[in-house]
């Protein structure tokens, strides 16, 4: 059965110090859920431009990088499905990386997208294709994969009838590289989630869940409404499709990730009410 993990980039408010911390992960086991997926910028000290730019983006860091997450996350009966890494460290050290996969006990290692990157630039994408084969092919010699996570920009179009995320498939090894699939972003980008589900088949690895819709009561300001993140179930994407593609190709774990809008303002409100959704249907 796949994990039910949550991603960690959920709780950087609810992680002040070591005491709320541990608390917040008991609570997400208690919820219901096995794993937690880390991201290297919030387990290590980052510089204060790092958190600056993620708290601007709404997606505060909170204070962890000096905590002893391998100690709280065992005390919580949490595992690690994976760590978030950007490939520019995986590139200048790679036995760091791999080292501290094998630390927190997990095979797992994903790249996060690439700032400042133009994904419309056929020649750039093909570039980190090959970036993405080398980085796998080295850490797949020690037991580790590596796997790629999108946004919505992988959905701009390098050519007419080909997204940058075509190519990143096709210019991929397979043995080297596959994918951890958020279906949100290509839906907020136009894109059919099933359908690339589908494309990938096997090669989805990890799914990050994440629903959409809009919060928005009574009458609006136009004929328009801004749709953000909901709690799963409570938006109107198609998750019970999507759920059962991504365990028909036996994804390891299923991964809830959403940055904002939390219902009653609050992260631990959100995660336990998704997980009434995902106890349901991923079993």
């Amino acid at each position: 059965m796949a994990v039910r993990a949550v991603q960690q980039i959920m709780l950087g408010t609810v992680c002040k110090n070591e005491r709320q911390t541990l608390e917040t992960l008991k609570a997400i086991k208690a919820a219901g859920y096995d794993g937690l997926e880390l991201n290297g910028f919030m387990i290590r000290p980052t510089s204060f431009l790092v958190r600056t730019m993620t708290k601007a983006a709404g997606m505060p860091v909170g204070k962890g990088g000096n905590f002893d997450w391998k100690g709280m996350l065992r005390e919580a009966d949490l595992s690690v499905v994976g760590v978030h890494e950007d490939l520019g460290s995986v590139k200048r050290d790679p036995d760091a990386v791999i080292r501290e996969a094998g630390e927190l006990g997990t095979d797992k290692i994903i790249i996060t997208g690439m700032y400042r990157f133009d994904y419309s630039d056929i020649s750039a994408v093909k570039n980190l294709a090959k970036d993405l084969n080398d980085s796998g092919k080295r850490l797949r010699k020690e037991g580790i994969q590596l796997l790629y996570h999108n946004h919505n920009c992988e959905f701009r179009k390098v050519e007419k009838n080909r997204t940058a995320y075509d190519m990143l498939i096709e210019e991929t090894d397979p043995e080297c590289v596959n994918f951890e699939l958020d279906s949100y972003w290509p839906t907020e980008a136009g894109v059919s989630a099933i359908a690339l589900m589908k494309q990938l088949g096997e090669r989805m690895k990890l799914y990050h869940i994440n629903d959409r819709g809009s919060r928005v009561t009574g009458p609006a300001m136009t004929p328009i409404l801004k749709s953000d993140s909901m709690e799963l179930g409570y938006g109107n994407m198609n998750l019970k499709e999507l759920i059962r593609q991504a365990l028909s190709v036996h994804v390891d774990a299923v991964i809830l990730e959403s940055h904002k809008n939390w219902v009653e303002k609050s992260p631990i409100k959100s995660i336990q009410v998704s997980a009434a959704f995902l106890r349901k249907y991923v079993v």
